[in-house]
């Protein structure tokens, strides 16, 4: 063999080596990023309305859920759910949700705003004990949720 082929030959194993370390190495520093947080999200629920549970409006309107859009961009949840275990449901209309902001999701009656929505319910919505508030997209599709309660040890207990 001649001294060209063998300096080849060096020099393609010697860059094989080097780029199959690089692949090994991304994954590595990848995995030390947190997961991206969702652009909108069941951010917080208030489930246990404070005070008596008297089914007074205003006892009602106590009891919540928080959806934010951590993206720049407005989002338009018209046609967005946001479901309990029950299978009761408020369907979003005609919302838009600002970049960086949180709408609450109120359960009794009142006059839809900026930062409140209203479900206009006479009943809570939101098992003190445990539930699940699931938020879908307009297509059905999954987008985020929060547990709580002893049944749902391993999720999100808010």
């Amino acid at each position: 063999m001649s001294k060209s082929i063998t300096a080849r030959r060096l020099t393609a194993a010697a860059l094989t080596v080097g780029a199959l370390t690089a692949a090994v190495a991304v994954p590595a520093s990848a995995a030390d990023h947190r997961p991206k947080r969702p652009n909108v999200e069941v951010s917080r629920v208030q489930y246990d309305s404070p005070g008596r549970d008297d089914h007074s409006n205003r006892s009602l309107n106590k009891e919540w859920v928080e959806i934010t859009n951590n993206s720049r961009r407005a989002v338009n949840l018209d046609g967005w759910t946001l479901k309990a275990e029950d299978g009761r449901t408020y369907r979003f209309r005609h919302y838009r949700l600002d970049g960086r902001a949180t709408v609450r999701v109120h359960t009794g009656k009142g006059r839809d705003a900026r930062k409140d929505v209203y479900q206009d319910r006479r009943n809570y919505v939101w098992d003190n004990r445990s539930d699940t508030a699931t938020l879908r997209n307009d297509r059905g599709r999954f987008v985020d949720d929060k547990s709580w309660g002893k049944k749902h040890r391993g999720g999100h207990r808010w």
